[in-house]
């Protein structure tokens, strides 16, 4: 039976459900909407607008790769502020991060849309130049997004640069320090794990990033989001379903997940696209001192690898009590 939202409610709260819907609309379709509206405008009178952006876009190309482009004015929109305060989604910081070193944060879980690692890297709305004086952040993004015409530097605004090798050595290897780098290190395979209760990680052989912090000498800070899992449910898709053999072959070929999500609609809480009101807490932990080593070995990648497993454990078993996790619950490597 369907469950109908209250005809009468705040309108505080209508207005943070606008703003994580059009949030949702945004990464799902406005991409495709700019590209269209790009071809469209070449066979109208308008064609040179369209004409002009294309060269600027041909300049521009490695911006991406070059750290993006930073606008305060975009991440400080109310809207964002309205968005977090849906959830809510709250930062919090266990230490400092000196603002004279560069850092990759590793975030986990991905969840199904990752709002929190968005709201907290690529938004002022839960504080983090404020939380974390003197450092820029940066958050990795699938390089298929960049390929949309007016899309791109919209994305660009917020601090999101391409998932690549290129890109993080650009922002870590900066002199002067005061970058922060946020990789969410399961990506989007690691989505068909996100459902309430989920602590299934996708890490065990992801070593990438660590190779990449010891070549730059950057160091490696763990990242926790609890609740970031329990905003969608999932289609069951366990391991060796055909659900799940579909959806690996798809993100194999294209680059993308497409987990069976659902959630509320506007109106009723029943089912649609809209995440559960459920907290976001993002546990930011202390950072483990990399020295830098250009050509790293197998072992020193590995050693390091595994004392970043270990952090990670420890801050999820040192706040989870905190945020309703049950204690026999531990994290999952996969």
């Amino acid at each position: 039976m369907v469950k109908f939202a209250p005809l009468f409610v705040p309108w505080e709260r209508r207005l943070q459900t606008l703003a994580v819907l059009q949030w949702i609309i945004s990464f799902l379709i406005l991409s495709l909407v700019s590209l269209v509206v790009f071809i469209g405008l070449l066979f109208t009178r308008f064609w040179w607008f369209s004409a002009l952006y294309a060269a600027w876009w041909y300049l521009d190309g490695d911006k991406p790769r070059k750290g993006a482009r930073h606008s305060q004015v975009i991440r400080e929109w109310v809207m964002w502020r309205y968005m977090k305060d849906y959830f809510p989604v709250s930062l919090v910081k266990t230490a400092e991060l000196d603002p004279s070193r560069n850092y990759l944060a590793g975030i986990h879980p991905h969840g199904v849309l990752a709002p929190g690692s968005f709201l907290n890297l690529c938004t002022e709305s839960t504080g983090f130049s404020k939380t974390f004086p003197g450092i820029r952040p940066h958050l990795m993004m699938l390089n298929m997004w960049f390929r949309f015409p007016f899309f791109r530097d919209y994305i660009m605004s917020g601090g999101l640069v391409t998932s690549d090798k290129e890109s993080a050595t650009h922002i870590l290897s900066r002199k002067g320090g005061g970058n922060l780098l946020g990789i969410i290190v399961g990506g989007a395979q690691e989505a068909l794990n996100a459902r309430p209760g989920s602590y299934k990680l996708l890490l065990r052989n992801r070593k990438g990033f660590v190779r990449i912090a010891l070549k730059n000498g950057a160091a490696l800070v763990p990242v926790f989001s609890f609740g970031e899992n329990d905003l969608f449910d999932q289609i069951e898709n366990s391991p060796g379903s055909w659900l799940r053999w579909i959806q690996n072959r798809l993100q194999k070929i294209l680059g993308i997940s497409f987990p069976l999500f659902h959630g509320r609609g506007i109106f009723q809480y029943s089912f649609g696209f809209l995440p559960y009101r459920r907290p976001i807490t993002t546990v930011v932990g202390k950072p483990i001192e990399v020295q830098q080593i250009t050509q790293p070995s197998q072992k020193q990648v590995d050693e390091l690898h595994q004392h970043y497993i270990d952090e990670l454990c420890n801050l999820f078993e040192a706040h989870k009590l905190k945020y309703n996790v049950p204690e026999d619950q531990h994290l999952e490597f996969c």
